[in-house]
């Protein structure tokens, strides 16, 4: 699954977002209608490092752990795939420039008082947080790095899965 791409293909989809956005749900539902497979490559970092998210948090500290997620998203070679990252997976410039190079970068966008509807425990979730950072913070800190970038922003607000799906396949790559 992680194999060599053939050529140099834009053939498959990254989805970005803040954590609760919907990237994996979205995610499996999308490669399931485009004959796609899925990866998500917060499940990549835990298979590889033997390890849960917030366990390599806990042990090698905010920073630490997007160097790791930098490096594992910066050696993706995937084909027809939909990829969805981890939400700081945007702090990792290397991965990001890889992963617009290889693929179509969807931002899938949530107003805040849904994001923070939706999550629940944020360390038990992995969110990377700073010590003494709100949701709020990070949620403010994110979004020009998503709008940045991505090369097409879905605004999921009070939207049904199937109507984000349908709207991303739109725009296969």
């Amino acid at each position: 699954m992680l194999g060599r791409m053939r050529g140099n293909m834009k053939d498959n989809f990254v989805l970005i977002g803040m954590p609760g956005a919907g990237k994996s749900t979205v995610g499996v539902v999308l490669a399931k209608k485009l004959g796609f497979s899925f990866v998500d490559s917060d499940l990549v970092i835990q298979e590889k490092y033997g390890k849960l998210l917030h366990e390599l948090i806990e042990e090698n500290g905010v920073e630490g752990f997007w160097k790791i997620e930098n490096d594992v998203n910066a050696s993706l070679a995937l084909h027809k795939c939909v990829i969805a990252t981890g939400g700081s997976a945007i702090y990792g410039a290397e991965a990001m420039e890889h992963l617009r190079e290889i693929g179509t970068v969807i931002y899938l966008k949530l107003p805040y008082e849904e994001v923070e509807e939706r999550l629940g425990d944020l360390n038990a979730r992995g969110v990377t947080l700073q010590p003494g950072q709100t949701l709020h913070d990070l949620y403010e800190e994110r979004i020009p790095l998503y709008e940045k970038y991505a090369h097409v922003t879905i605004d999921c607000a009070g939207k049904m899965l199937r109507q984000i799906v349908s709207e991303i396949a739109e725009k296969k790559a």
